[in-house]
């Protein structure tokens, strides 16, 4: 199903990404008379308080200290990001590794150059009154999902390493903005998705505190988004790819001691920007995410080799993926490990 959706999704690839980057980097002057190549980064959606990295990190001169004047876009969702990213219609991408995963398997020649949300916020929201507490307590519920995403398709999984069959629950297809009404509504007793994301916004919007079942938590975890980039930018503009993957990484270790003055350099991002207090609840929940075992104590964005394999192996087994390579094929190691 995501393997349709996303060739379905290529022509308005195209409209969203046009004038968002070309076959190379343009070049601009600083304040300072030094010359920077124009990038552009195309997020995975609307602004929210996950990217407060990406604009905390240009107002804080860490892209240009690289050589970098950072043009960062709207995203419609990862799966046309990775498509636009492909495509060179725009430098950079973030995006979910599920959908890079699908894309590469359908035959696109992009890249991820880091993943920085090494544990998944996929989750199972809900509002505490609504009597859930455990996977248990799922059944017979109703849960908001959209079809074809990465939740979707690893949600029996998530049910069945909890003793739960796809039988036991619900789930009414819903787009993904229809998710939050849908529950606030009463139509549905949960939903699914990031609890980066969607949680603190229905909480505040709602009034009622909103609780989660983790994927993460309760024995299913795999990579969400990351930088990416095509095979043609790594291989004409490499020393491009290896600043804005080093500048990332920095701009995502300097948000960690920023907080709040992170959340501020997003003011003006979007007319559909968060409140503030949502920006920094989702910003606090992101940076919870930067690390698996294997790479705790690693700058932001330094992947394992064993953490891809076991992502890879999770969206083969939830029919995502259909020929599974070997990380090499998805994964550029640009970012060292640190001794």
């Amino acid at each position: 199903m995501t393997r349709s959706v996303l060739a379905a999704g290529a022509a308005s690839v195209l409209l969203l990404a046009a004038g968002c980057g070309g076959s190379g980097p343009e070049t601009t002057t600083n304040a300072d008379g030094e010359e920077l190549d124009r990038v552009t980064l195309t997020l995975n959606w609307y602004p929210y308080g996950e990217h407060a990295p990406f604009y905390y990190g240009k107002q804080q001169g860490i892209y240009e200290e690289h050589g970098i004047d950072l043009r960062i876009r709207a995203g419609q969702g990862s799966q046309k990001t990775v498509q636009a990213t492909a495509a060179e219609q725009t430098d950079f991408g973030w995006a979910d590794t599920p959908a890079l995963l699908a894309g590469v398997d359908q035959g696109l020649d992009v890249r991820s150059i880091g993943v920085f949300l090494q544990t998944t916020p996929s989750s199972v929201q809900f509002f505490s009154e609504s009597g859930i507490s455990s996977v248990d307590d799922l059944k017979g519920k109703t849960i908001a999902a959209t079809a074809g995403d990465a939740l979707s398709a690893t949600f029996p999984a998530f049910l069945e390493a909890n003793g739960l069959s796809e039988s036991d629950v619900r789930v009414q297809n819903t787009d993904a903005a229809g998710k939050m009404a849908a529950v606030m509504s009463g139509q549905t007793d949960a939903l699914l998705g990031y609890a980066t994301d969607q949680g603190p916004t229905m909480q505040e919007e709602s009034g009622k505190e909103v609780d989660y079942l983790r994927f993460a938590e309760h024995g299913l975890n795999f990579f969400s988004n990351g930088l990416l980039t095509s095979q043609s930018m790594l291989d004409e503009h490499g020393d491009l790819v290896r600043r804005m993957t080093e500048a990332t990484s920095e701009a995502w270790t300097a948000t960690r001691e920023a907080g709040d003055e992170a959340v501020a350099a997003m003011e003006g991002a979007s007319e559909q920007l968060p409140s503030e207090k949502v920006l920094s609840e989702q910003l606090a929940a992101t940076l919870e995410l930067l690390h698996t075992d294997a790479t705790e104590g690693q700058r932001p964005g330094v992947n394992a080799e064993q953490d891809w394999a076991e992502t890879i192996q999770v969206f083969a087994d939830a029919g995502m993926v259909e020929n599974p390579e070997q990380p090499s094929a998805y994964w550029e190691n640009v970012l060292a490990a640190q001794e």
